[in-house]
């Protein structure tokens, strides 16, 4: 009769481990942290961890790793690509093996713009900046979206790579990332497994739950001349005019900045309407505008600054084709 308790005590230490196994992601996971974040990427295929159920989360993440968790979790490929010649890895990577496991991500995330050093080597360690660039390159892949204009505090602003830092400021704002209780991001240090993964939980958090913002419209060039033309001793009467491809093109003053003695004129374009047909001869556009005398006017170095949104329907200045 005492083996009972004794096949009961089994029994139950038995579901305690089955069941602690299945709390978490993997066996070496359940103090850290990130462990639900873990789980949760390893449900959806994107973490296998390094073996014998452990993940390793307090281990320095390698960047064969990194790149290979990147693109697997934002379903990054090579679908809409055509090639000449096969690409391998060492194209872009000489310090990489073509036949190796992470080869192919390391392909994808080059051609997907992750913008990965060179130099690089499979088992360097991704450092904190390196990771939250590589993260939000691969969010942009996703698409554009709106950001806070605001500029995160970092304490150890000094140590960011210069080309590291808007993508920094990025996963900060976007609260991906977050500073240590000192302030500091510490750039230069090592990211752990499970720090990784946490940021890319809530990368991918922050793309299911956004939508991208639409892309703009590719503006044509046009080359635009400014002349100038008293129209009594107070107000000079200021003409841009421009060659578009046809009728249907046009552009018109969107504001004009006054800095110094300089008043600085920015424009925005008129697209065709898509429904409309327009005849296929080179116009000449004209746009007036009126400035004090007191002011030279100059273009916008940027010839068309979109000031707000899509640009009034009314024009602060008239347009009107020469035929």
């Amino acid at each position: 009769m005492k083996k009972k308790p004794i096949l009961i005590l089994a029994i139950t230490a038995l579901m305690m481990l089955v069941l602690g196994q299945s709390v978490f992601a993997f066996s070496d996971t359940g103090s850290n942290p990130n462990a639900e974040k873990i789980k949760a990427l390893k449900e959806r295929g994107i973490l296998s961890g390094t073996g014998s159920d452990q993940f390793k989360p307090d281990s320095e993440l390698t960047y064969a790793a990194a790149i290979s968790m990147l693109v697997k979790a934002f379903d990054l490929n090579l679908d809409n690509t055509n090639f000449i010649k096969k690409p391998e890895a060492t194209d872009s990577f000489p310090n990489l093996s073509n036949d190796a496991w992470y080869s192919e991500a390391f392909i994808i995330a080059q051609l997907n713009d992750l913008d990965i050093p060179s130099d690089v080597k499979a088992n360097d360690p991704v450092t904190k900046e390196q990771f939250a660039h590589h993260l939000f390159q691969a969010i942009n892949t996703t698409g554009q979206y709106a950001m806070i204009k605001m500029w995160m505090i970092i304490n150890d602003e000094d140590d960011v790579t210069p080309g590291y830092m808007t993508n920094i400021q990025n996963v900060l704002l976007t609260k991906i990332a977050e500073v240590d209780k000192d302030g500091n991001f510490n750039p230069k240090k090592a990211i752990t497994r499970g720090e990784a993964a946490g940021w890319l939980y809530e990368g991918l958090n922050f793309v299911e739950k956004h939508t991208a913002l639409e892309p703009q419209p590719e503006y044509p060039q046009y080359d635009i001349k400014l002349d100038v033309k008293a129209v009594n001793d107070d107000i000079n009467k200021v003409t841009l005019s421009a060659e578009v491809p046809h009728p249907g093109h046009g552009f018109r003053i969107s504001s004009i900045a006054f800095e110094g003695d300089q008043a600085i004129i920015y424009t925005e374009p008129i697209l065709p309407e898509p429904d409309k047909m327009y005849p296929q001869v080179i116009t000449t556009v004209e746009v007036a505008t009126y400035v004090d005398a007191a002011f030279k006017p100059v273009l916008a170095d940027d010839l068309y600054s979109i000031e707000g949104s899509e640009g009034s329907d009314q024009p602060i200045s008239e347009q009107h084709p020469l035929q």
